[in-house]
């Protein structure tokens, strides 16, 4: 889709932005653009829309040169999202949103019609906040009705620029999370400049590194963490970027330990029997459905009753979807030595995640990513007796 073929940039003074920059965005790709403040990211973005303008090499979008194309014609079909939002204060929501499909020739009632839907796809009712004007809005709300102008003539590109840096962080992972569920829909394909390697890691489907207006590394934020192309992509990841891999990395059921297990309505007296015949000292309490109810400790079983009467609450627990991070975040918030994996439909138990095959887990990933590693070569123990509890 977005082809840069030997892309320079050199100022009159001699500066150089971008230096031999050959790369290629693939069409529904989101890649994330980072690297210190004046290393080109900005600039190769800007280029695509000839907002700057190359001084060698050619950028192409769909195969034709944008050189070759009128500017502001381009530029109708590229959406673009800047942090500063850039909405007109003197029109309203509805009508920031409606703009470009006003210029592109619908009539007002099409443009507002195609405005409201897109309100609604970024989380804001129209009714409530499409005759409001920007000063009324949170810092939140206008990013997202930035990002509804960008979409609003269905281009088929976004170029977007530290959109979600002027917001604090909790709107801003916020914002993230619907960013990424959008993406997931439509499928735009997207330049993501930002200083933020968190943000990178989460919303890429590649990163692009760069250095002094070069690239550094084109690859999977994965892969970027795992095995940084060189000493200046490893220091600028930073340190700790095995912890930003758990962002990347997502439980894998077959890592996943199953531990003893006993039914809501099993006699407490036979289920205390098992659970003294198999050595342990603790059980998952599944529903007839499959569906994780808690725990129970075998001590406390009496000889009278179900197990219902006696099982506790387990909130430990992550859907089969959710990243190592969320896992290790859920076993911190609750204290727990386990954390267990459901079913997203049902929530049907799968299984359990513990400290040390989450260890694994993420080594086993780290060596198969990096092709260093097939995946059998990285072993997971059992469930640890007192790390887990069982």
């Amino acid at each position: 889709m977005i082809r840069f073929e030997d892309v320079g940039k050199r100022y009159p003074d001699g500066t150089v932005a971008v230096d031999g920059l050959s790369m290629e965005i693939h069409e529904g790709e989101l890649v994330t653009l980072v690297g210190p403040s004046g290393c080109g990211k900005t600039t190769t973005m800007t280029m695509v829309n000839r907002l700057t303008e190359p001084t060698s090499g050619r950028v192409l979008l769909d195969g034709k040169d944008v050189a070759t194309q009128d500017p502001v014609r381009l530029r109708r079909r590229i959406g673009y999202v800047i942090q500063q939002v850039g909405l007109f204060p003197h029109r309203t929501v509805l009508d920031n949103t409606a703009t470009v499909p006003t210029l592109l020739g619908r009539t007002r009632r099409e443009a507002r019609s195609r405005a409201a839907e897109l309100l609604e796809l970024v989380g804001l009712d129209p009714a409530t906040h499409g005759e409001r004007y920007p000063h009324q809005l949170s810092g939140g709300e206008r990013q997202r009705v930035g990002v509804a102008r960008a979409l609003a003539a269905d281009p088929p590109v976004l170029l977007m620029d530290e959109p979600f840096g002027a917001v604090d962080p909790v709107v801003r992972e916020r914002l993230q999370g619907e960013f990424r569920r959008l993406q997931a829909r439509m499928r735009k394909t997207v330049l993501f400049v930002t200083h933020d390697i968190e943000e990178a890691v989460r919303l890429g489907d590649r990163m692009a590194v760069f250095a002094k207006g070069r690239l550094a590394q084109l690859d999977t934020p994965a892969r970027v963490l795992g095995d940084p192309a060189d000493d200046y992509v490893a220091g600028f990841v930073g340190a700790d970027r095995g912890l930003k891999r758990l962002s990347v990395t997502p439980v894998d059921t077959r890592d996943l330990e199953q531990p003893p297990i006993v039914r809501l309505d099993d006699p407490a007296e036979d289920a205390a029997r098992r659970m003294r015949a198999d050595g342990v000292r603790w059980a998952v309490v599944l529903d007839e459905a499959g569906g994780l109810h808690g725990w129970v400790s075998g001590q406390a079983l009496p000889d009278g009753g179900t197990v219902r009467d006696h099982a506790r609450r387990m909130d430990a627990w992550v859907p089969r979807d959710a990243s190592l991070k969320q896992a290790f975040s859920t076993m911190l918030q609750h204290d727990a030595g386990w954390v267990a994996v459901l079913d997203g439909e049902g929530g049907r138990f799968l299984g359990v995640l513990t400290p040390a095959l989450l260890h694994a887990a993420l080594r086993r990933s780290v060596g198969v990513e990096t092709g260093r590693l097939d995946r059998d070569q990285v072993e997971t123990g059992p469930v640890p007796g007192d790390g887990a509890g069982f």
